[in-house]
C-alpha cells in the first residue's frame, strides 16, 4: 500500500466497510485537507444520509481539489464499490441510466475518495423516481442583493406555503442564497410539482413586487431575489442538506430552525463548525417527513393564474422544448413585432 494511503474501517448497518483512502492530508479547501472532509461527513452522516439517502444523486467532482478540473458524474463512476445501490433514472431527454443511492457513512467517505465536494439529491425517492416528495425553491439573490434580503423573503415564503397546507423548512444554501423546502406526498409528477413552484413563486411575488421576482431572464430581475421554480423541474438539483460547497471557506448548505435564520451567518456555517452546532441543538430537519403535505392548493392557485393570462414559464436551456413553453429567447433579443 503507498505511503499516503490507509484504510478506513466505517461501522454501517450492515457491518463494517473498509474504505482506502489515499492523498489524505492533501488540501480539498484551503486549510482542510481530504480528511478533514471525511471526517465531516462522517460526524454529520446521520443526518445527512436521513434527509439525502434513498434517493438518486449526483456528484459534483474535483481532480486535486477546487483548484482542479471540476466534472459531474451521474453515472456510477468506475470502480463504485458492489455493496453500493443503483437506480434507473429517466432524465428529460428520455434516456435512462443508473445513479447512485446512498444508504451508509463508507459511501459518504468513498465519494471524498473520488474528489466528490458537493452532493445534489433528486427530490424523489429510489422507489419512485418520477414523483418527488419534496417541494423545493431556491431564493437566488441578484446582483445588489445578499442573504439579509433573501432572508424576509424566505420568512413571507413560509407563510406563502402554510396558507397551501404545506410545513416549510429552511436551509442556508451554503453561498448566499436561501432554499426552502416542503415534504409532500409523492402522487405528481415533475411537471405538476413545478407548476406548484412557479404558483408559490408568484404568490411571494405579489406580495413583495419590490423584493422578490419570478423572472427567468436576468436582465428583467434588477436588485432583487429570484425564486428560482427550475430547481423542481426534472434532473435539476441543489446541494443536499449538510453538503459542503466548491468555495474557499469550506461552507455547508446548513439547516436552521426558522427563529435562527434571521441572525445567520452563512459564511461562518462551514466543515469546522457545523457538527458542533448538531451537537449543541439538534438536526431542524430530522422530522422533516413525519407531515407530507399536498399540493392540490398550490395547483388550484397555478389554475387561476393560467386563467388570468400568466401561463407556462421557460425551462432550463438544456430541455427539450416543453408543452405550452414560451419562446426560449431573452427580452431584448426577442424580435420585434412589425408596426
Amino acid at each position: 500500500m503507498a505511503a499516503d494511503a490507509e484504510t478506513l474501517t466505517i461501522p454501517g448497518p450492515d457491518g463494517a466497510r473498509s474504505i482506502r483512502l489515499t492523498s489524505g492530508d492533501r488540501d480539498v479547501f484551503p486549510g482542510v485537507t481530504k480528511r478533514d472532509l471525511v471526517d465531516y461527513l462522517l460526524a454529520v452522516s446521520e443526518p445527512f444520509l436521513r434527509i439525502n439517502g434513498d434517493r438518486p444523486v449526483a456528484l459534483q467532482r474535483f481532480r486535486g481539489g477546487l483548484e482542479g478540473e471540476e466534472f459531474f458524474s451521474k453515472n456510477p463512476p468506475k470502480g463504485t464499490p458492489d455493496f453500493f445501490r443503483t437506480v434507473d433514472v429517466t432524465f428529460p431527454s428520455r434516456r435512462v441510466h443508473p445513479m447512485l443511492v446512498f444508504d451508509e457513512p463508507a459511501e459518504l467517505a468513498w465519494a471524498v475518495q473520488m474528489g466528490t465536494v458537493v452532493f445534489h439529491p433528486w427530490p424523489s425517492r429510489a422507489a419512485d423516481t418520477d414523483h418527488p416528495d419534496q417541494l423545493r425553491l431556491d431564493l437566488d439573490p441578484q446582483p445588489g442583493t445578499g442573504f439579509a434580503e433573501a432572508v424576509p423573503a424566505a420568512h413571507e415564503l413560509r407563510s406563502v406555503l402554510e396558507e397551501a397546507g404545506l410545513a416549510a423548512f429552511v436551509k442556508t444554501s451554503g453561498n448566499r442564497g436561501i432554499h426552502v423546502f416542503a415534504p409532500i406526498a409523492p402522487e405528481w409528477d415533475f411537471i405538476d410539482v413545478r407548476h406548484a413552484a412557479i404558483a408559490a413563486a408568484r404568490e411571494l411575488e405579489r406580495r413583495m413586487p419590490q423584493q422578490v421576482t419570478t423572472a427567468w431572464w436576468k436582465e428583467e430581475r434588477g436588485e432583487r431575489i429570484f425564486v428560482d421554480f427550475n430547481q423542481t423541474a426534472r434532473d435539476r438539483t441543489i446541494a443536499g442538506a449538510y453538503s459542503t460547497r466548491a468555495l474557499p471557506h469550506a461552507p455547508v448548505s446548513t439547516p436552521l430552525e426558522w427563529d435562527e435564520l434571521t441572525d445567520a451567518s452563512p459564511r461562518d456555517l462551514t466543515v469546522r463548525t457545523v457538527p458542533a452546532l448538531l451537537e449543541r441543538r439538534g438536526d431542524p430537519w430530522a422530522r422533516f417527513h413525519e407531515r407530507p403535505g399536498r399540493l392540490d392548493a398550490l395547483l388550484e392557485w397555478w389554475e387561476r393564474d393560467v386563467a388570468s393570462g400568466q401561463g407556462e414559464m421557460p425551462y432550463p436551456p438544456e430541455y427539450p422544448k416543453m408543452p405550452g413553453e414560451p419562446m426560449r429567447v431573452q427580452p431584448s433579443r426577442a424580435k420585434k413585432p412589425a408596426e
